[in-house]
């Protein structure tokens, strides 16, 4: 791999990382792919918040890995999965984050897109 610029986040490019209060289930396929109450949310910049939900919380049984990956140079490298029955490269994952966003090491996310949906409730 290419030495990559690492940037840190800041107020020109700010990124927070939150519990999130909701329960959030997320279906595919027909199936109940995720569901949790212990996800996180990350605000980056002027992008949409993103809900980073708990490895153990999702059906990993259901998903297969991709060869598929980007670069973030504020928080590394992205891993992607398929669902089965769903979208392509529909989750992603930061297996090594940077250390500005440590926190969402072992969580990954879903677009809404390319899954069925994805509930958010009050719990």
């Amino acid at each position: 791999m290419p030495d990559r610029k690492v940037l840190v986040p800041g107020p020109d490019h700010p990124i927070t990382i939150e519990p999130n209060p909701n329960r959030i289930v997320v279906t595919a396929g027909g199936r109940t792919i995720a569901d949790t109450t212990g996800a996180l949310t990350l605000r980056e910049a002027t992008y949409p918040p993103v809900a980073y939900l708990p490895r153990e919380d999702v059906d990993f049984s259901a998903l297969e890995r991709t060869d598929h990956q980007t670069y973030c140079p504020y928080k590394g490298e992205a891993a992607y999965y398929t669902v089965a029955g769903g979208g392509e490269n529909a989750v992603w994952t930061y297996d090594t984050p940077y250390d500005a966003v440590a926190q969402i090491k072992g969580y990954v996310a879903f677009y809404p897109d390319r899954v069925d949906q994805i509930t958010e409730t009050p719990r």
